[in-house]
């Protein structure tokens, strides 16, 4: 069972939200908050396996974003309804964004975020980007991916990270699909143009999210130019 901590500071939408994850099999609503500092709260007390930030964007949910997928110690979760005994994972994060807000999102996957989708999108979206996120696994649309990577190509200045944070841990072939994931490329298009085959670009992305400390893709790409790997196109 995939358990739901809602977070909207619209009573009305809360309420929408909550019929339609109630109706839909595997997943129930172990809380709503009304505010990104209550969504702390609660998520510390109940734990959920997913918070879905549903509400509008701003500094507030960005930072509420990182307490809740990055807890202090003393506020690390205990176990709550649809949680393994003795997990003491924080819960992950589903972001609702409306389009052309491609710098929230990029600060929300700074801050923890394990998924976003666009406000339009449709129910069924919604529902299996929950399981996929509760499962571990990032979701983030086609066309918000593009955006991101659009949005930090724009960037006038990049800043070298004062540390490498992974780079150096890369072999020359995790920095060849990372510099080709920057690109915007998908596996196959990568899989393709390196000449190897798609189980290996995934195992490759694979490998660099986790030395590179990232969770989704689009950090990766944020990483790629951030580090100085990739630069931004004039």
């Amino acid at each position: 069972m995939v358990s739901v901590l809602i977070v909207n500071d619209q009573s009305l939408q809360r309420h929408g939200l909550r019929m339609l994850l109630a109706a839909e099999p595997g997943l129930t609503v172990t809380g709503e908050a009304a505010s990104g500092a209550e969504a702390v709260r609660m998520s510390a007390a109940l734990n959920p396996c997913v918070v879905l930030m549903a509400g509008p964007s701003g500094a507030d949910d960005i930072e509420a974003i990182r307490r809740i997928a990055r807890p202090t110690p003393h506020l690390s979760p205990t176990p709550g309804p649809g949680r393994a005994a003795g997990s003491g994972s924080p819960p992950r994060v589903l972001v609702l964004t409306s389009a052309g807000e491609e710098g929230y999102a990029h600060a929300a996957l700074r801050a923890g975020a394990g998924g976003f989708l666009l406000t339009d999108a449709a129910p069924d979206e919604l529902t299996a980007a929950l399981r996929v996120v509760a499962a571990g696994d990032a979701v983030i649309t086609p066309a918000l991916t593009r955006s991101l990577i659009d949005a930090v190509r724009r960037q006038h200045t990049v800043r070298p990270l004062e540390r490498d944070f992974g780079l150096d841990t890369l072999t020359g072939r995790e920095r060849d699909v990372l510099v080709a994931v920057a690109s915007g490329w998908s596996n196959a298009e990568i899989a393709e143009r390196l000449s190897i085959a798609p189980t290996t670009v995934k195992s490759h992305v694979s490998h660099i999210l986790t030395k590179i400390g990232a969770r989704a893709r689009v950090q990766a790409v944020a990483f790629a130019y951030e580090s100085g790997l990739v630069r931004p196109a004039a």
